[in-house]
């Protein structure tokens, strides 16, 4: 019977050290396969930092080369229209063999935009002082977009409210209008009453916020933004002005009162409260690079001047 008893214990004794060196085992292996997937983590993260990185340095290249093109072409013409190299659009280029490395299918897109061919909704306002001029020029252009005119009047305070100086204190309730932050960027139109995502998509090749106020380029608006300008004339009248500056750009107001139809009853459109212009000084730049699966969006505005262009703001997408 001790034997036996003996026996048993020893059969218990060896079957927990089994399950023990299994338990051992499984620990081991687990804190192994933690470590491999730490490890993997790690590397991962780091192949996409450096990936990041490489996106980011080819849409600032490509961004110098803009900006070498917008100055170069200052020196060429004084005007700015759709018929000059900078406003072809640059299709997929594979730019492989001119980065380092063994990375397959690097692929720039970009196109640059004239940023005057939009309505500048800081020309709504300059030193706080509405201009009633553009924004009955904004209500029409809302109007032809079947969006509610009296927004352009709530924009232009929104604007004139955020042009506020910094030393005015937001103390509302005592009898001062109370500082508002500044409209940078279009999307800011959503802290404005009335402004929606829905508007602001409708609105989104339309409209541009900057630094300044400014004349839109006759020679690169779309023709519902020229019925907005010019008052009275109608969107129809418009698409035939952009057709003819197709075959020939406009240089001057003459050319443009030459071009312009005329209207009923025989009397000519008035350019006397149009802020248009013939060139440009801003300009917006979308670039896009994809290597492999990955893809970083970059928007900027640069802006041209005698001294050369500068970069003024930008945003990944």
């Amino acid at each position: 019977m001790r034997a036996y008893s003996h026996k048993s214990l020893l059969c218990r004794q060896k079957g927990v050290a089994v399950i023990t060196a299994l338990l051992l085992t499984t620990l081991a292996i687990t804190l192994v396969a933690n470590l491999f997937w730490q490890q993997q983590v790690q590397v991962r993260s780091i192949e996409n930092q450096r990936l990041q990185l490489q996106k980011q340095w080819i849409v600032r290249g490509a961004l110098d080369l803009v900006r070498l093109i917008v100055r170069e072409d200052a020196l060429v013409s004084s005007q700015d229209h759709l018929g000059e190299p900078w406003a072809t659009p640059l299709a997929a280029t594979p730019i492989n063999q001119y980065l380092d490395g063994d990375e397959a299918g690097i692929f720039l897109t970009g196109k640059i935009v004239d940023a005057q061919s939009r309505f500048n909704l800081t020309s709504l306002s300059t030193a706080q002082i509405i201009d009633r001029q553009e924004v009955a020029t904004f209500a029409r252009l809302l109007s032809i977009l079947k969006i509610n005119p009296e927004l352009a009047q709530t924009c232009a305070t929104a604007i004139a409210a955020s042009q506020m100086p910094r030393s005015v204190l937001d103390i509302g309730s005592v009898g001062q209008v109370a500082r508002t932050m500044p409209l940078l960027h279009e999307n800011d139109l959503l802290a404005v009453p009335g402004f929606s995502a829905a508007i602001l998509r409708q609105l989104n090749d339309y409209i541009v916020i900057l630094p300044r106020a400014t004349p839109v380029n006759i020679n690169t608006a779309s023709a519902t933004l020229i019925a907005a300008s010019i008052e009275n004339l109608p969107l129809a009248d418009a698409t035939t002005l952009v057709a003819l500056r197709e075959r020939r750009y406009f240089r001057s107001h003459t050319d443009l009162i030459q071009a312009l139809p005329m209207r009923e009853g025989g009397d000519v459109y008035s350019l006397r409260n149009a802020a248009l212009g013939f060139s440009s000084n801003f300009f917006l730049v979308f670039g896009k690079v994809n290597i492999g699966n990955a893809m970083l969006g970059m928007q900027s505005l640069i802006e041209r001047t005698d001294l050369g262009t500068r970069v003024i703001s930008v945003q990944e997408e």
